[in-house]
């Protein structure tokens, strides 16, 4: 069976009833008998052909199956964040993302890897194994949403929702040679999304084309009254965006994103993508943003003093990892989270603790904050005298496995040309562009707030002039996956299910 994009399998499901359960019984068979060389996946949903065909002819969507990350909660199916603590939560209720998706007539297929409470740029850091690239199963997918952007290259899913707070849909979108999109902060509600840092949080989809990603944004953004933070301002028609004449734009390269640090053979494909924009009939100019540079240092400040906040709920009282109890409550509590939390999730709440602390919060926090409003203040400057922003999505092609975990500062640098738009809230796109040394280089266009629209147009356009949706991968190992691997890309876990309350830490 031909793997098709969502749009297509959409049309398919449209005249053929049976089209959507059809496709969800051999993605499932295709999952088990591929993933176990990707790990891309954590839970499957092995009713999924059963709901489809209950869902042919409803909504939009037709019962047509799409994966979801793991740190997006989903009813009755098992939901972790990556992480060991989590182990065993099955929400009693969806994300509103979710719960959008499934009214559309979805089918959830099952939940994807991800690097622990997303926090992580390679797909390394997870409880289950780390996710591998299809591409070349030696290298990383990015992170923090690895298994989400895998599952779509490897044509083991239509699409997928990812959640982005400094890159982690554009970065493995863009190491997976997909579509990655992040909308403007409020644009989709976070109710259900498991909190990394809550100020940048946002969920997105991944998908292998420009009219995928618009179908998706279309159902799942707008106002949740379940979260305070979603925005009431009116959606654009993200399906009609599709078709819009770029032509006689005005779009700026961002100069501090292509400078030194990026690798050559990135910085080729980048421009051929750049040559490719102007000949579209768009005037592509420069800019130079002073503050950028200082972006990267205040994420990091900002979002693991957040994450120490979000993570202080986990105490193995109410939901996920709880072993036998002994001693006092100070000596469980510190039990918990010694075992149940990864070390670099251990990384980022002890720096956000500290940043917090008496003495550091003046110093270095609101230093931070202050960094913040610089760099959102600058884009937004910019942006109002240019329709978008362009740099590479990444500096770096796929690292190997082990490459960037061994030395932590260096995996979070890689995460330099996405944090900006992070900070300050702003939508951005990964594209896929081309491949060097056989893999995938993606260009990042980033928009106003709120006109996701621009994107998906300008999207839409380089894709065509490049020759259409993104290819399959085909997964190779250059050495065969371990017995451990292959256990946990199997393994449907089932212990300890506590369904309340939330862990979510919405407003």
């Amino acid at each position: 069976m031909r793997i098709p994009t969502l749009w297509e399998a959409v049309r398919e499901a449209e005249s053929d009833p049976r089209y959507s359960e059809e496709l969800a019984h051999h993605l499932l068979e295709r999952i088990r008998s591929m993933d176990p060389s990707l790990n891309s996946f954590i839970a499957l949903n092995d009713a999924a052909p059963e709901q489809a065909r209950s869902l042919a002819g409803v909504g939009p969507l037709h019962g047509v199956p799409v994966a979801v990350k793991d740190s997006i909660s989903t009813r009755g199916l098992e939901t972790t964040a990556g992480s060991r603590i989590l182990r065993g939560y099955v929400p009693p209720y969806d994300a509103t993302a979710v719960a959008r998706l499934r009214s559309a007539g979805a089918v959830v297929l099952g939940k994807t890897n991800m690097d622990e409470f997303s926090m992580g740029s390679t797909g390394e850091n997870s409880a289950f194994g780390p996710t591998r690239n299809p591409w070349d199963a030696s290298r990383v997918p990015g992170g923090s949403s690895s298994g989400s952007a895998a599952a779509v290259a490897a044509g083991l899913a239509p699409a997928a929702l990812g959640a982005d707070t400094g890159g982690s849909v554009r970065c493995p979108a863009s190491f997976t040679g997909t579509f990655g999109l992040r909308p403007s902060y409020g644009r989709v509600s976070r109710y259900g999304l498991i909190a990394y840092a809550s100020s940048m949080d946002q969920i997105g989809p991944i998908a292998r084309s420009t009219r995928d990603l618009a179908i998706i944004l279309s159902i799942v953004a707008g106002r949740d009254p379940m979260d305070s933070t979603s925005s009431p301002a009116p959606l654009q028609d993200y399906m009609g965006a599709l078709e819009r004449d770029v032509s006689g734009w005005k779009v700026a390269v961002v100069k501090e994103m292509v400078g030194p640090g990026v690798d050559d053979h990135v910085q080729r494909e980048f421009w051929r993508a750049v040559d490719t924009i102007s000949g579209l009939g768009v005037d592509v100019e420069e800019v130079s943003l002073r503050w950028l540079d200082e972006a990267l240092a205040s994420y990091y400040v900002i979002a693991s003093a957040e994450a120490s906040s979000n993570l202080a709920r986990y105490d193995g009282l109410r939901y996920g990892l709880s072993p036998q109890q002994s001693g006092d409550w100070r000596s469980y509590f510190a039990k918990v989270r010694g075992e149940g939390f990864g070390r670099e999730v251990k990384i980022r709440i002890m720096l956000g603790t500290y940043v917090l602390s008496a003495g550091f919060y003046e110093e270095l926090y609101l230093k931070a904050l202050k960094v913040r409003r610089l760099v959102t203040d600058e884009l937004s400057l910019a942006l109002k005298r240019y329709s978008l922003l362009l740099s590479p999505t990444m500096p770096v092609l796929p690292p190997r496995l082990g490459e960037r975990t061994a030395d932590p500062l260096s995996m979070y640098m890689m995460d330099v040309e996405t944090v900006p738009a992070s900070l300050a809230g702003l939508p951005a796109i990964s594209v896929p562009v081309g491949r060097a040394a056989g893999l995938p280089v993606g260009i990042q266009l980033v928009g106003r707030s709120m006109d996701e629209g621009s994107l998906l147009a300008m999207s839409a356009r380089l894709e065509e002039a490049l020759g259409g949706p993104a290819p399959i991968a085909s997964p190779r190992c250059s050495s065969p996956p371990s017995k451990y691997q292959v256990i946990l890309a199997s393994l449907h876990l089932s212990t300890g299910d506590k369904r309340s309350p939330s862990p979510t830490g919405i407003p």
